[in-house]
């Protein structure tokens, strides 16, 4: 390889950056800023509080209390202090649990929120950025249905604020699955693997399964309606109709499911309501409800969530908590697509100021809030090649914008 090429690979390794991992530029990293403080100030208005995890902490707080799942998308460095593995946080609610359930330890509910970037080894799914920009809302201390109905309804908000009123939101309960393996009586092999044709909605799979492992009939038929058991709210008299043998806990969790529905539905009638008695996403994680929002030409949720309880156990003290998270850059290319300006037309406008223009008339305008780029001594760019759409100009001894 000659040296002149090698030159030109040096410089481009200098410059490229990783699959999956991306900068923000002018003007979007303007529209992000913006909508992150309108994001945290929705949150205030709703009483929760703003906190800031580290990036880096030990894999043990990372991940505990939350799957093997988690771990496999988490980089790992080693601590030269210590010698002992880190992790780049992949997801933020870990340390915020980690925050409720040891560093605050009150007694009460605790709303807590956040937003800052997480990073995945892997992305979550085509095409997805391995750096987004996590924003959260999480709720500690109360196990009713009602705060599920608060963090639901937060999240709704969350979309309106980008233009979203009508999205798609897909509710299950991922305790029916959960009481209808431990009636069953499966091992923890069976239970995944009925688990991974389940969310394939598999049925045929499902019932080669339970007939290999000679599941009572009643109770097969029970699993078998999991892959079924879908739709408009009437799904929900279905449900108890066709798990008439199943355990108490699983009307429970169909009784807490009705009244979420029904509450949100009442709250937010433009949302388009699916709920879905065999989904099982964050089975592993979540103990309860779990939602996901959607809208058209997203392959993937826009933001989801559901109840974890008990994750402060491994932090020393288990508390129930529900929340939700979004992706602050899939919220800002969803305001483009639905072109929604991000910020009106006065704000986007930008003032030229000429290198002779008087700095106390500069300084006035900017003290107005106007955005005022000065020209500087021997710059070639005028006032279009600096992205300007007005300048200062001198008429009669006076500086006026034009």
């Amino acid at each position: 390889m000659s040296e002149k090429k090698r030159a030109v690979m040096t410089v481009a390794d200098r410059w490229l950056l990783p699959d999956g991992i991306e900068e923000i530029l002018a003007p979007r990293a303007r529209q992000a800023e913006m909508l992150r403080r309108e994001m945290l100030d929705l949150f205030d208005r709703w009483g929760y509080e703003l906190v800031i995890p580290p990036h880096l902490e030990f894999m043990e707080s990372l991940t505990a209390g939350v799957g093997h799942d988690l771990e496999l998308q988490t980089f790992k460095v080693t601590d030269q202090l210590t010698g002992r593995t880190m992790g780049l946080r992949a997801d933020t609610t870990p340390a915020v649990a980690r925050i409720d359930a040891h560093t605050l330890k009150d007694k009460g509910p605790v709303r807590l929120c956040y937003v800052g970037s997480v990073f995945h080894t892997r992305p979550a799914s085509l095409g997805a950025s391995r750096s987004p920009i996590q924003l959260g809302a999480e709720l500690y201390g109360h196990a009713g249905v009602e705060s599920d109905i608060e963090v639901i309804s937060l999240m709704l908000e969350t979309l309106a604020a980008v233009g979203i009123e009508s999205p798609n939101l897909d509710l299950g309960h991922v305790q029916i699955y959960r009481s209808l393996v431990e009636y069953a009586e499966l091992s923890e092999d069976q239970e995944q693997k009925l688990f991974d044709a389940l969310q394939r909605k598999a049925a045929c799979e499902v019932s080669e399964l339970l007939a290999d492992w000679q599941v009572a009939s009643g109770t097969a038929n029970m699993f078998k309606a999991l892959t079924s058991l879908a739709g408009n709210a009437s799904v929900i008299g279905e449900a108890r109709a066709l798990l008439k043998e199943a355990p108490e806990a699983v009307f429970k969790a169909l009784d807490q499911l009705e009244m979420i529905a029904g509450k949100v539905a009442e709250l937010y009638p433009s949302a388009n309501l699916y709920l879905d008695i065999g989904e099982l996403r964050g089975y592993n994680y979540h103990t309860g409800v779990v939602f996901a929002a959607y809208v058209p030409g997203q392959g993937q949720a826009i933001a989801k969530g559901g109840r974890y309880d008990g994750i402060g156990r491994v932090f020393g003290r288990a508390r129930p908590a529900t929340g939700f998270s979004t992706d602050l850059k899939t919220l800002i290319e969803l305001k483009a697509l639905l072109d929604l300006k991000a910020q009106t037309s006065e704000e986007r406008m930008t003032i030229f100021a000429p290198v002779d223009a008087d700095p106390a008339v500069v300084q006035k305008l900017r003290r107005q809030g106007q955005r005022v780029v000065c020209q500087l001594p021997e710059q070639e760019t005028d006032a279009a090649g600096t992205g300007c759409d007005r300048q200062l100009v001198c008429r009669d001894g006076e500086w006026v914008v034009v």
